[in-house]
């Protein structure tokens, strides 16, 4: 019998400063790798690591090569929390914020909040989201985001809420960012819900919108904000419970301005992530690892809103809970960089640059259960990034600066930044 021969791969990177390979079994692990180079077989990776050694299994003399010019490499950066879909603009308000006190803000009659969003989504067309939304996930392309998290909650009605699904699944469908879909009805209670009037709200989503939701088969998570003047803990039980049992993975919002007990319904029910948790405890910590939660940092919206109480990192590492990080890009925090967003996990959450990149990549992958992507493992997708700058620690001192300058999905090149011809 004759030895198969060695694999052969059809596209090479070359040429980088470092490669930085994160470990998707062992969160905040990253290799770093001097003149690393990554080969490619149609959308996958077939192997990254130094080049003698991938040249010994793989052979590589006949690939097309991607030149990274001295630059750094990465996977596809993964933004796993995203309110990606909205109608209109709260800039006003948030300015207005900025410079005026609570009782001057509601003198100017502003439309402020969620509230104020789901008023301008249910007004514009599919054609204005659509296009909308279509921008920023341009912009986050070209900062690297290569997959995205995007949930519905700017409807509040079913009507509008699966036409939110829907919209989702075209942007899936018509943009090299790969979409996944969470469906969020229970965001936040329809405008001018009276106190009375919640609990037939949570009947509504329970009993008629997750069904529906999970019938158009849009979407793959269910979600719910669990947090004072929100649903309550009870509520957000039913809402996910009623998620599960229609076929959605559940996420959780929680303990963001408030610690109610949704830290401890999301480790009882092991959801796939629990997010925010600025107020959780060290113990809601340790519960969550236990029971195999991923936590979400958003660092950004933190800092968009001047919270409080900012998330500390080391308190998340130190409890064992891996940690996936996103944007959080919302009409309250317009973001669209992951790069800016690892930067932040740095200097305000305390991660190290490898923690920030592991939670950017395989971290926020694990926190939308996608094992396939996030990592440069072999069989992996073959989603990379190569930024102007030769090591993981400039990316991180360069506050706001991320010189992307070509983003490869699923094995091709789907954004460039032209060479400067001297």
């Amino acid at each position: 019998m004759t030895s198969p021969g060695p694999q052969t791969a059809d596209l090479v990177v070359v040429g980088a400063s470092e490669l930085a390979v994160p470990d998707p079994s062992a969160p905040g692990v990253v290799s770093r790798i001097a003149g690393g180079v990554v080969a490619v077989a149609g959308d996958r990776i077939l192997a990254a690591g130094p080049e003698p050694e991938i040249a010994e299994s793989i052979d590589i003399s006949s690939a097309e090569r991607i030149d990274a010019a001295g630059g750094l490499v990465v996977p596809g950066f993964v933004d796993c929390h995203t309110h990606l879909l909205f109608g209109g603009s709260r800039a006003r308000e948030y300015v207005a914020r900025l410079t005026h006190s609570s009782a001057a803000l509601e003198e100017l009659n502003i439309p402020t909040g969620i509230a104020a969003t789901v008023e301008m989504t249910r007004t514009a067309s599919d054609e204005e989201l659509l296009l909308a939304a279509t921008g920023r996930l341009d912009a986050m392309l070209a900062q690297g985001t290569t997959t995205a998290e995007s949930k519905t909650g700017y409807g509040l009605e079913i009507t509008q809420e699966l036409r939110l699904l829907g919209l989702n699944q075209t942007l899936a469908t018509d943009h090299d960012v790969d979409v996944v879909s969470t469906f969020m009805a229970a965001h936040d209670y329809p405008p001018g819900t009276p106190w009375a009037g919640h609990e037939a709200y949570v009947d509504a989503v329970v009993a008629e919108m997750i069904p529906a939701a999970a019938e158009t088969g849009a979407a793959e998570f269910n979600d719910v904000f669990c947090d004072e003047g929100y649903f309550s803990v009870e509520q957000a039980r039913r809402v996910l419970e009623a998620g599960r049992a229609a076929g959605l993975q559940p996420k959780i919002h929680t303990d963001q301005y408030s610690s109610l007990g949704g830290a401890e319904l999301a480790a009882d029910l092991g959801v796939v992530s629990a997010d925010h948790l600025n107020c959780a405890t060290d113990e809601d910590l340790a519960r969550l690892a236990e029971a195999g939660v991923t936590g979400v940092l958003m660092p950004l919206i933190d800092f968009a809103v001047a919270h409080p109480r900012p998330v500390d990192g080391r308190r998340w590492v130190a409890a064992g809970l891996p940690i996936g990080l996103a944007t959080d890009i919302c009409p309250g925090g317009w973001t669209v960089s992951m790069p800016l967003a690892m930067q932040f996990a740095c200097r305000v959450s305390a991660l190290t640059p490898e923690q920030a990149l592991w939670a950017a990549t395989a971290g926020a992958a694990r926190a939308i259960s996608r094992d396939d992507r996030g990592s440069l493992a072999a069989g992996g997708l073959a989603d990379l990034v190569i930024i102007d700058l030769p090591r993981l620690e400039d990316l991180i001192y360069r506050i706001g600066h991320a010189p992307v300058t070509k983003v490869m999905k699923r094995g091709e090149v789907v954004h460039s930044v032209p060479e400067v011809v001297a």
